[in-house]
């Protein structure tokens, strides 16, 4: 049995977005066995002073591409998946580094890398995944020029969706992804940045299509994620049932509402544009795409205050591709800019595991939760930035193991 009882410092309470003082929490066997404001007696496990720093949770991100290796995605499915697999698990573990200890791939990553992640094999965050996911021709997953009528790499692991059309299709393909091991089912319902044909405004999938696939999903007890950018295919995604809402950036007030009274959850993803805008040229994005990111990225921080206004939970995304992953804790600087530092970390936190499906479990510290955590020098609700510097994270524990441990003994 392997325990740890951390002592003397800060607790910081997701739930109730307060700093507790004088909490101790002891870890036993890879779960958060006990937390208490008085003493806790464990003669077996090992004593660790915090000195005053903060104890928190693990963080979450809602929306990662784990085997994006390349920001230039038709480039990155046509890699061999064995090398796409080599520089996934960099990535991830670049992810775990960073504080996260959970996080909720939203196209391309398989079962076998969730397997791996939890054999051991890679030093990682816990994966949560929708497999590939589904685009129709001429979309958000068709990342060929116009020009190249050959057929996309969809089998490739570095491939980050399939291509479906019509109902019968569709259905077939959800099917697939959850026979596969796919926890949820993400569509692409919008124009996107990354893919060349597709502008921003416009609405992919038919109502019927949208509507056949939230149904294969609620079959099976999941729910549907959809790529979405306006107001338009927002309204129409949640009147048709999806669940998880991604992105969310050109939302208006009544949309918002909607969604609101729907049970949805949006998952902005602004740190995605702040990289895309700094590097993503440099790294092989194509001018079609660069000239999308200030449609997008100037709504991004409009949103949160629409979403916010109208009761929306928000979950903690990042988004990023290829060389830009590094930028994945921005989101906290940028979305502060109009959030306050609790807010955003209940979404990196508890609103970012109930998308994951894994509420009680990770996100919390409390008792029969994964002993997933970290030990921060700072406070991250007086300065949320504390989370961005990498080294002002001095343990980072998962499933009871530290990958990070700077604590005296």
């Amino acid at each position: 049995m392997t325990a740890y009882l951390f002592t003397g410092g800060q607790f910081l309470d997701v739930k109730t977005k307060k700093m507790v003082e004088g909490v101790e929490v002891l870890v036993e066997d890879g779960i958060v066995r006990n937390i208490s404001d008085q003493p806790i007696t464990a003669s077996s496990a090992q004593r660790i002073e915090l000195g005053g720093r903060t104890i928190m949770p693990g963080l979450v991100d809602a929306h990662v591409h784990v085997v994006a290796t390349l920001v230039d995605l038709a480039a990155n499915a046509e890699l061999p998946s064995s090398l796409v697999a080599l520089r996934t698990s960099k990535i991830m573990n670049g992810m775990l580094m960073r504080g996260f200890t959970t996080v909720r791939d939203l196209a391309g990553a398989d079962l076998g890398l969730k397997l791996a992640v939890e054999e051991g094999l890679i030093d990682g965050p816990r994966l949560v995944i929708c497999g590939k996911a589904l685009g129709q021709t001429g979309g958000h997953t068709d990342y060929r020029t116009r020009f190249d009528n050959r057929p996309l790499h969809e089998a490739s692991l570095g491939a980050l969706g399939r291509i479906c059309n019509g109902t019968d299709e569709v259905r077939r393909g959800a099917r697939e992804e959850i026979r596969n091991g796919a926890d949820f089912i993400k569509i692409m319902a919008n124009g996107g940045v990354a893919s060349p044909t597709d502008p921003i405004h416009v609405l992919q999938y038919s109502r019927e299509e949208i509507t056949a696939v939230v149904e294969e999903a609620n079959n099976v007890g999941t729910y549907v994620s959809a790529h979405v950018y306006t107001d338009a295919a927002i309204r129409r995604a949640v009147e048709c049932g999806v669940h998880s809402l991604e992105h969310c950036n050109l939302i208006e007030r009544e949309t918002a509402e909607l969604a609101a009274k729907y049970g949805a959850i949006a998952c902005p993803t602004l740190a995605a544009y702040e990289g895309l805008a700094m590097e993503g040229e440099a790294f092989g994005l194509k001018p079609d795409s660069v000239a999308k990111i200030e449609t997008v990225r100037v709504g991004g921080l409009r949103s949160l205050e629409i979403l916010r206004d109208a009761g929306v939970p928000m979950a903690y995304g990042s988004d990023l591709l290829g060389q830009l992953h590094k930028y994945q804790s921005i989101e906290f600087s940028t979305r502060n800019k109009v959030l306050p530092a609790a807010d955003i970390i209940q979404s990196a936190t508890l609103i970012s595991a109930k998308l994951c499906r894994l509420e009680g479990k990770v996100g919390e510290l409390s008792p029969g939760a994964f002993a997933d955590l970290l030990v921060v020098d700072g406070n991250p609700l007086e300065d949320i930035s504390v989370l961005e510097q990498h080294d002002r994270l001095k343990a980072i524990m998962k499933d009871g193991r530290f990958y990070k441990n700077e604590l005296s003994a």
